[in-house]
């Protein structure tokens, strides 16, 4: 069965939807930036600190070539993934792509603890991430699924996910309850 990869701008609800759509239809759970950080004993941030994005994004793409490989599994991306067409082609190839939105709000809210987020260290977080979703936007709406998450928790995401891929036939039998 064809992977489930979420992608999406930062704080939009990638992970945590993730983690609960896989525990819903028993599928293992991957989180791309956790994986990295697993391989390298670094976190995002310092990985970002010591060796630059492009060095990030080098690491971020081995990480998707393995795990494209991969069947059954949900998938969570980082916001950047989308910024390598490469990156995509290979997740595409055995995966449907559901990017999750929000509001700039929504997204800043989310957002707001300093230095867990590498690219939003700067002055001005709203400019910044509004900059970034402005360059990202059009690259998310190459999906196959698209989702707001502005006003839904985690779980209801989920939900609107599993509906989705059953409507598209995407999904055999009953989820898991």
């Amino acid at each position: 069965m064809k992977n489930i990869v979420l992608i999406g701008f930062m704080g939009t609800g990638k992970t945590s939807t993730g983690r609960l759509l896989a525990g819903r239809l028993n599928r293992t759970f991957i989180d791309i930036d956790k994986k990295i950080e697993t391989q390298t004993g670094l976190a995002i941030s310092e990985i970002f600190q010591l060796y630059g994005e492009n060095h990030f994004r080098q690491l971020e793409r081995d990480v998707i070539f393995r795990v494209s490989r991969y069947h059954n599994t949900v998938i969570a991306t980082g916001g950047g993934v989308v910024l390598k067409q490469e990156n995509m082609i290979r997740l595409k190839s055995t995966g449907i792509i559901i990017a999750l939105t929000a509001s700039l709000e929504t997204i800043l809210e989310r957002t707001s603890r300093r230095g867990v987020r590498p690219l939003l260290d700067c002055e001005d977080r709203a400019e910044r991430v509004a900059k970034l979703f402005s360059d990202r936007a059009n690259l998310y709406m190459k999906a196959d699924y698209t989702i707001d998450t502005t006003c839904l928790p985690p779980h209801h995401v989920a939900e609107k996910i599993i509906g989705l891929l059953r409507e598209g036939r995407h999904l055999r039998g009953r989820s898991k309850s």
